[in-house]
């Protein structure tokens, strides 16, 4: 029987390393949440030792790290999100940092339908050869069985807004892959400026615990700041096409 120890607190490290008894008394989680967490690939393997896994400090950095934000209220599947492109032997310091940037932009929590819930929101005839199309945009994974894991439901809710327009769902498809395109240059370029101002001082000086909290909030405010800019800069540039188009179509009528 494992000796209940004082959880850590966020600031605390580990010395050696700990079976998974001893790393959930030491985190301060069941032995049953730390095996589901294991599960859902939120915790590194163990080095083992025979039938006997041994944990170290990257576990307890990821451990302390998914009980924050469970007791902030994000949901384990948001969670899985955000650490699964951190490092596996990340420090605490790194997966706080790694957390605090990435997930303000996270899309909504996933939702989960079938290609006729699809086409019944759009109001339009199931058609599988348009739900095969849906995982080109990234907007889709397929389960199993039919049924579709929709990774950004609100970019999915305004692609149906417009397909309720009228507007063929395969057009709308093919617009949505340039826009994408874009976007991505545009997020690559709002990216490469935080990293060029603000990051890189923060990495010179050697990622200070005590600016971690401003980092956090610079890309807090960042992300519905540059949303606005981009929105902005949309509406401008979408005023200027609608009228162009308006002016062709108007002198048509006009010559006709």
């Amino acid at each position: 029987m494992v000796t209940p120890e004082k959880p850590l607190s966020d600031g605390e490290d580990v010395d050696g390393e700990l079976t998974v008894d001893q790393l959930a008394a030491r985190v301060g989680v069941t032995v049953r949440n730390l095996r589901a967490y294991s599960a859902r690939g939120l915790l590194p393997p163990p080095r083992m030792v025979g039938r006997t896994g041994y944990y170290g400090r990257e576990h307890v950095a990821r451990l302390l790290l998914v009980r924050e934000m469970l007791a902030e209220g994000y949901s384990l599947a948001m969670i899985e999100r955000t650490l699964a492109s951190a490092p596996a032997n990340a420090s605490s310091t790194t997966l706080a940092l790694h957390r605090a940037l990435l997930a303000p932009w996270l899309p909504p929590e996933p939702e989960t339908m079938t290609g006729a819930e699809i086409a019944a929101r759009a109001g339009v005839p199931e058609d599988s050869s348009l739900v095969d199309r849906l995982p080109e945009l990234g907007l889709v994974e397929r389960l199993g069985d039919g049924v579709l894991r929709v990774l950004d439901p609100a970019l999915l809710a305004a692609g149906l807004q417009v397909v309720r327009l009228g507007i063929p769902p395969d057009s709308l498809i093919d617009a949505q892959t340039r826009v994408n395109e874009h976007v991505r240059e545009i997020a690559q370029t709002y990216v490469q400026m935080f990293v060029r101002t603000g990051w890189q001082a923060f990495v010179d000086a050697g990622a200070p615990r005590d600016q971690l909290d401003t980092m956090r909030d610079t890309v807090a405010r960042l992300q519905p700041a540059a949303a606005q800019a981009v929105l902005a800069a949309f509406r401008t540039e979408m005023a200027a096409a609608v009228g162009a188009a308006l002016e062709t179509a108007l002198s048509r009528l006009e010559e006709e």
